[in-house]
């Protein structure tokens, strides 16, 4: 079998026999990302929720989803082909275990937060009005409750699995199936922002539909972005000028998520000639996005419940930083091993998150 791969010196090359392979410049991409997810979760938890310093970190979700879209079309249809029930099946299986995730994972948090939708749902405060909010538009908080679902990216992120199994199919007939759903995609976020609706998983879905028609680049593409990482830095200086001076709509968050997820990758890309330690473990991150992206959660809010009754200063706020990136890293080192050691509990990552 055939793959395409990206070489550790920077450059597209094929390898043959391989039944199995990663492409390391996009497990960085993933890895950083989740570094960033560390850093906005950690100023939340410790810093406070309001700050103009998040407007420089708008771009984490829909950059998650967009490089999600970028692989389907760059590493699984060149995989399985376009079109290809297994594929399909792959993809719509996928999607479906996310979802179970997504609602798996708040009803644990049910349990510590008074405030959660599940708990209104067994007590028949508002749910139907909350269930829509959260599976339907996509919000994650209402006025009444404040937030009411956690790890909310996994929602969109699973239509965006099942929608692709199935445009994937009639990709056979009509082969811009994914471009033509994208634009009409746009066109209803045009539509919604003209009559002041916000939709926030219907815009993560539209930024995941651009990340695969993106995919389809051919290598000759890729290479030309690799090989000008000048021209990406000079567009992302110009979209920091210009979040800093606008609010960040969704058009900008679409195309600071094109920018930062190429500006990325290229850095992944020229690194990995240099096979140093923190690569490596920014790599393995990646390959554990979101194993990682859960695990940090749960680890901030664990050292925040822990370190309430004390006092939070520099001292502690410092730690709690170190902790939060040095727990993540280990988390998914002892994640990696425990696979590689143990049938059990390589068999129950596959069932949860392969």
């Amino acid at each position: 079998m055939i793959t395409e791969s990206i070489a550790a010196n920077g450059r597209l090359k094929v390898e043959h026999g391989a039944t199995s392979h990663r492409i390391p410049a996009f497990d960085f991409t993933k890895g950083v990302l989740v570094l960033f997810m560390v850093l906005y979760h950690w100023l939340n938890y410790f810093y406070g929720p309001q700050g103009e310093i998040y407007k420089y970190l708008r771009f984490l979700t829909p950059s998650f989803i967009f490089i999600t879209g970028l692989l389907i079309s760059h590493v699984h249809f060149a995989k399985y082909g376009v079109g290809s029930p297994k594929l399909s099946a792959r993809l719509s299986v996928r999607g479906i275990k996310l979802l179970a995730v997504f609602v798996a994972l708040n009803i644990v948090v049910s349990f510590v937060v008074p405030s959660s939708f599940v708990r209104d749902m067994s007590s028949g405060q508002a749910a139907l009005e909350n269930l829509g909010t959260i599976f339907l538009t996509g919000g994650i908080s209402n006025s009444a409750s404040g937030k009411i679902a956690a790890f909310a990216i996994l929602a969109p992120i699973s239509y965006l699995l099942v929608l692709s199994s199935l445009l994937s199919i009639a990709c056979q007939f009509f082969k811009y199936t994914f471009h033509a759903v994208c634009v009409l995609s746009l066109l209803c976020m045009v539509f919604l922002d003209l009559h002041h609706i916000q939709s926030p998983n219907m815009e993560l879905v539209t930024i995941g539909l651009l990340g695969v028609v993106f995919g389809f680049a051919s290598r000759n593409e890729v290479q030309k972005i690799v090989s000008h990482p000048w021209s990406l830095v000079s567009a992302y200086c110009v979209y920091l000028v210009a979040i800093t001076i606008w609010d960040v709509s969704f058009y900008v968050q679409m195309l600071g998520a094109c920018l930062t997820t190429a500006l990325i990758y290229v850095v992944g890309v020229h690194t990995t000639r240099d096979s140093s330690r923190m690569q490596s473990h920014i790599v393995l991150l990646g390959k554990y996005s979101l194993f990682g992206y859960i695990s940090q959660i749960a680890i901030l809010q664990f050292l925040r419940v822990s370190l309430r009754h004390i006092n939070s200063g520099p001292i502690i706020l410092a730690a709690t930083f170190v902790a939060g990136f040095a727990l993540t890293m280990i988390s998914v080192e002892a994640m990696d091993r425990g696979r590689a050691r143990s049938k059990t509990i390589d068999s129950a990552y596959r069932a949860i998150f392969a």
